[in-house]
């Protein structure tokens, strides 16, 4: 049974379950139960009677993640609310172990579809589009609808989770940030994310705001369409980025060559062609370039809606590393690429 409740500063409450009940729930946390680990830490399949299934994530004591980021989940995904992000349905804080407890993702995550042959085959052409417009919704909820406005700052495929119904859900707010009501940037000199998904302003100044979301959208909406990574995306006819490789097929009117050819035949060609057009407005170098979620999402939903033509993206050069990236402003220089 739930041993109380946390009360946030907006009086949300939030189950609170002592250590047994978790302990209980996984079998001891056993080996079998786990089902990945993070920067936060291991993630583990239980049970708790209230719930059903439930996604158990305990902080790893080595986690990068510490106990701010913690706390930052736990208070702001308690506030939130929309079928594209993930549920908070409770937590646990005793001693030192600090868990979450979310609902349960029997689909796992993106990541794993487009990786994997054997299942990028359930992600045909309408299963994609619906992932790509729910988390277009998600986002849009973060930065315009929801009580509080916020900043992911972390978006990527292994950040979307898969329900039953393959319905996208947002997760992992740990590095998320909130902006006051007319906020429109923040700064800081320690750099968190993920290479490949980073916006140019970010990436060199620490700059972040609704516009570095877009940017992470806009490469997460080219992996979906080209069942490619950026981090990991490499061709022989010329060293470019997914990013550049898009502009590239765009550039000589080919932008359907991109789609992944296992849904190539079988794809809306005039949403896929506005989608990649989309995805290139997303990725401008200049943050005032891209568009707004909202924007976004009337693009995508409403074919008759005009879509301004891009300019060259930024990061078009190949970027071959796919790791989470913590560092100060001043090792920018020495350890990432700077945008045209």
């Amino acid at each position: 049974m739930p041993s109380g409740s946390l009360v946030g500063k907006d009086d949300m409450k939030l189950v609170q379950y002592s250590l047994q009940n978790i302990r209980d729930a996984t079998n001891n946390f056993h080996e079998d139960n786990k089902l990945g680990e993070g920067g936060f830490g291991p993630v583990f399949k239980g049970s708790l009677p209230e719930f059903g299934d439930v996604a158990i994530k305990r902080l790893s004591r080595k986690s990068s993640q510490g106990l701010e980021e913690f706390m930052n989940e736990l208070k702001l995904i308690a506030n939130l609310q929309h079928k594209n992000l993930v549920s908070l349905l409770g937590c646990c804080v005793e001693g030192e172990e600090k868990i979450l407890i979310y609902e349960y993702m029997p689909n796992c995550s993106l990541d794993k579809f487009l990786s994997d042959p054997s299942l990028k085959v359930r992600l045909g052409w309408d299963t994609r589009f619906g992932i790509i417009e729910g988390i277009a919704q998600g986002m849009l909820y973060l930065h315009k609808y929801s009580r509080l406005k916020v900043i992911h700052r972390d978006l990527k495929v292994s950040n979307i989770l898969l329900d039953q119904e393959m319905i996208p859900k947002i997760s992992d707010f740990g590095m998320a940030r909130i902006f006051g009501t007319d906020q429109t940037q923040a700064s800081t000199k320690r750099v968190v994310g993920t290479y490949g998904y980073m916006s140019p302003e970010y990436v060199v100044y620490g700059q972040f705001s609704e516009k570095s979301d877009v940017f992470s959208f806009g490469v997460l909406l080219l992996e979906i369409l080209t069942g490619e990574r950026n981090s990991d995306f490499f061709t022989t006819e010329v060293c470019v980025s997914l990013l550049g490789w898009a502009w590239k097929m765009w550039k000589e009117g080919r932008m359907l060559e991109l789609i992944d050819p296992s849904i190539r035949a079988i794809c809306d060609s005039n949403k896929a062609a506005r989608s990649v057009l989309v995805a290139l407005l997303c990725v401008q170098e200049i943050p005032t370039d891209r568009p707004t979620m909202s924007d976004i999402v009337v693009m995508l939903s409403n074919e008759t809606t005009p879509i301004p033509e891009p300019k060259e993206p930024a990061f078009r050069s190949s970027w071959r590393h796919q790791t989470t990236c913590d560092f100060s402003i001043n090792e920018l220089t020495l350890t990432l690429p700077v945008p045209r």
